[in-house]
C-alpha cells in the first residue's frame, strides 16, 4: 500500500454555490461540511473572489466546488467524449441504485440505466453545473475479482504496445453478445 490514505478532496467547479449544496444533499445525502470564501487565491495570490465548498462524500472522502463570479462561464474539453470524464460514488444496495433513480426521474432529471458491467450496475445523470455523475453498486463475485486481477497487467501491457482493446476479460461481457 502506498503512503496515500484517501481523497483528502476532490474539487470542481460549479454554477451556483446554493443550488450544489441542495442539490447534493437532496439526491445524494451529502452534508454540507466547510465552506471558504476568499478574495485572493491563497496559492497563487491571483485576486479572484471565490466560494468554496466541501461536501460529505462518505468514507472520509470530501467532493468540494469552487464558484468563480468573475470568470467566463464553465466549459469542458471539446476532444474529451461527454461520457469519459465522470466522478462515480458507491451505493450500498440495487435497491438504492434504483430508489435515487426514481426520485431524480420523478423531478425531471434525465436518468441513464441501471447499465449492467457485470461487476457493478450503475446509473448516469448531470448535476446542475452539469458534471456527470454515476451511481454504482458492486454486483461482482470474489472469482470474478481473481479473475479480473490475474489478468490486469498483461491487458495492460498489450494495450501500451498496439492500443487495440485486450480480450483477457472478453467473459465479462459474453452475455451481451449471446
Amino acid at each position: 500500500m502506498g503512503f496515500v490514505r484517501k481523497f483528502h478532496h476532490v474539487a470542481y467547479r460549479c454554477k451556483d454555490s446554493k443550488e450544489t449544496v441542495e442539490w447534493y444533499k437532496k439526491y445524494l445525502d451529502m452534508d454540507f461540511v466547510l465552506a471558504i470564501a476568499e478574495d485572493r487565491v491563497p496559492s497563487t495570490k491571483d485576486p479572484d473572489p471565490y466560494m468554496h465548498l466541501f461536501l460529505d462524500a462518505g468514507g472520509g472522502n470530501i467532493l468540494a466546488f469552487f464558484e468563480l463570479p468573475t470568470m467566463p462561464p464553465m466549459g469542458r474539453d471539446p476532444n474529451t467524449p461527454a461520457w469519459t470524464q465522470h466522478i462515480a460514488f458507491e451505493v450500498d444496495s440495487m435497491e438504492r441504485l434504483h430508489e435515487v433513480k426514481a426520485r431524480m426521474e420523478a423531478d425531471g432529471i434525465d436518468v441513464i440505466g441501471p447499465t449492467d458491467h457485470t461487476i457493478f450496475q450503475s446509473i448516469y445523470f448531470h448535476d446542475p453545473s452539469g458534471h456527470r455523475l454515476e451511481l454504482a453498486c458492486n454486483t461482482g463475485t470474489p472469482e470474478m475479482s481473481r479473475r479480473l486481477d490475474a489478468v490486469k497487467w498483461e491487458m495492460l501491457e498489450e494495450w501500451t504496445r498496439t492500443r487495440k482493446a485486450p480480450k483477457h476479460a472478453a467473459w465479462m461481457h459474453e452475455k451481451e453478445l449471446s
